[in-house]
């Protein structure tokens, strides 16, 4: 068993549909390895997804991720390219990964933010990946967490991941991100609509973006009184910054921010926990991939198929069909 596997899967190099996947050349920061990698992510199985990034968390460690979400229009593509022409500067190596809508044909991201910021797309320590929910909720794409470890691996220090902008949903970013900034946009009913999705909860700064449009101080008050009404069980009161990103202002005092922001997290007891419930969550989201992905190879396409046409000719309801499942493979 173990010379077939090592012949199949050897250590520097991950077999996937006649495509191998460097190792190495992930390790060293190389484009293509990093991209072939990113599509077995995304569209591989469970079992060569899983013995890629054996190899890969290790040397994954150090990378901090910074989650922008909002809603449509609030500028968060434009944000996400000015911060991260900011952190070149710093001599930053940058992964973007935008989370797109998905094509209902051809199952890819429908929108492509690499078109967007042309200025970044191709300079060498920039990768930028779009993503496809493909029905996942919650703003983000399922491989989101499996792609941040390839690029933390590829050696990209500075990871911005932008939600799909869904609206009211887009609370899994605060399983996956370091750090959470909320755009806002003044005049446009965000505010209300933060504070009735309960997206007020997720974030560790607001950001009022177009904040040369009329209604600015509005937001500002709206978000500082729910603020004040839900203190936080933590040593970080979340700010309330003002941009223009279109025309690169307050760029500079929100990376300020953020790094403040992880200068303080790396000492304190109630970011060592958050992140401690991340993993635990993390490690129950793909305990659940891998029983699903076993169940359903088990079961066959055609007990499937079979189960959902008796489901169909209301001849067997979906909770029999799951009993009849768990009972013909054997399962707790």
């Amino acid at each position: 068993m173990s010379n077939c596997k090592k012949r199949w899967y050897p250590r520097t190099q991950i077999r996937a549909s006649m495509q191998y996947v460097s190792i190495e050349g992930i390790l060293q920061g190389r484009p293509r390895a990093v991209s072939k990698a990113l599509s077995l992510v995304e569209n591989g199985d469970f079992a060569a997804v899983s013995e890629l990034l054996q190899e890969l968390y290790p040397k994954a460690a150090g990378a901090f991720v910074i989650g922008i979400t909002g809603s449509p229009g609030a500028g968060k593509s434009t944000l996400v390219e000015q911060l991260a022409q900011l952190y070149v500067q710093q001599s930053h190596r940058v992964g973007i990964l935008a989370v797109d809508p998905t094509s209902p044909f051809s199952g890819g991201a429908i929108l492509g933010d690499r078109i967007r910021m042309q200025e970044l797309a191709t300079h060498p320590d920039v990768f930028i990946r779009s993503f496809a929910t493909r029905g996942k909720l919650g703003g983000l794409s399922a491989a989101v967490d499996d792609a941040l470890v390839v690029l933390a691996a590829a050696g990209y220090e500075t990871l911005l991941v932008e939600t799909v902008g869904v609206g009211q949903d887009e609370v899994d970013i605060v399983q996956t991100a370091d750090v959470t900034a909320v755009v806002l946009v003044p005049g446009m009913g965000d505010d209300i609509q933060a504070i009735k999705a309960g997206i007020m909860e997720i974030g560790d700064l607001f950001v009022i973006n177009k904040a040369d449009r009329d209604g600015v101080q509005k937001t500002r008050a709206e978000v500082e009184a729910h603020l004040a009404l839900s203190p936080r069980d933590s040593d970080w009161t979340p700010p309330v910054l003002e941009t223009v990103a279109s025309q690169g202002k307050g760029i500079a005092e929100l990376e300020s921010m953020l790094t403040r922001f992880r200068a303080l997290a790396r000492s304190s007891d109630w970011w060592k926990q958050r992140r401690l419930e991340r993993q635990r969550q993390r490690i129950i989201d793909l305990l659940r991939t891998r029983i699903l992905d076993d169940v359903v190879k088990r079961a066959g396409n055609l007990t499937l198929d079979t189960l959902a046409k008796q489901v169909g000719l209301r001849e067997l309801d979906p909770y029999a069909a799951v009993e009849r499942l768990y009972k013909d493979l054997s399962l707790p």
